[in-house]
């Protein structure tokens, strides 16, 4: 049927494995969710559930089918006011030697509780400029490189 994405609802099992799959075929901009409490913590908890499937398959092998499937984390967090936040992205910037590797790209920044009980902060950028900032420009989508490395944070 050749989609042109693949979006999946909440992973929480062996059907992570048939996620990767599908997102391993050349289907730009999928997309799925995952529980977890940092980017990081998301990239294990999906080896994890790859591993429920029972298919013994190499810890690096797993590895590399999550980079070569994800490219973006976007962590959402629910704030101690009931609102949610994007907290962090961070992105998947490849291997070394058996290790993902990752930098966070935008984070949250909690400053505290305003007079109305809402979470108070800002979301700033890391000064790091992502890997994919070619991709975005072959699709057609120009950022510019000053999203990366203002300090003026976006509050909210």
């Amino acid at each position: 049927m050749r989609p042109d994405r693949i979006i999946m609802g909440e992973i929480r099992g062996e059907e992570a494995f048939d996620m990767l799959q599908a997102m391993n075929t050349g289907h730009e901009g999928s997309m799925t969710t995952v529980h977890a409490n940092t980017p990081r913590d998301a990239i294990a908890r999906l080896e994890s559930m790859v591993a429920m499937g029972n298919m013994n398959l190499p810890e690096k092998s797993v590895r590399q089918q999550i980079c070569s499937a994800i490219t973006i984390v976007v962590q959402a967090t629910r704030m101690s006011d009931g609102s949610r936040k994007v907290t962090s992205i961070a992105e998947i910037t490849g291997m070394e030697e058996n290790v993902i590797s990752m930098q966070e790209i935008f984070t949250f920044n909690k400053k505290g509780i305003g007079p109305d009980g809402k979470v108070i902060g800002a979301f700033q950028p890391t000064r790091i400029r992502p890997k994919f900032l070619e991709r975005l420009r072959v699709a057609g989508i120009i950022l510019p490189p000053s999203l990366f490395e203002k300090e003026t944070p976006v509050n909210y």
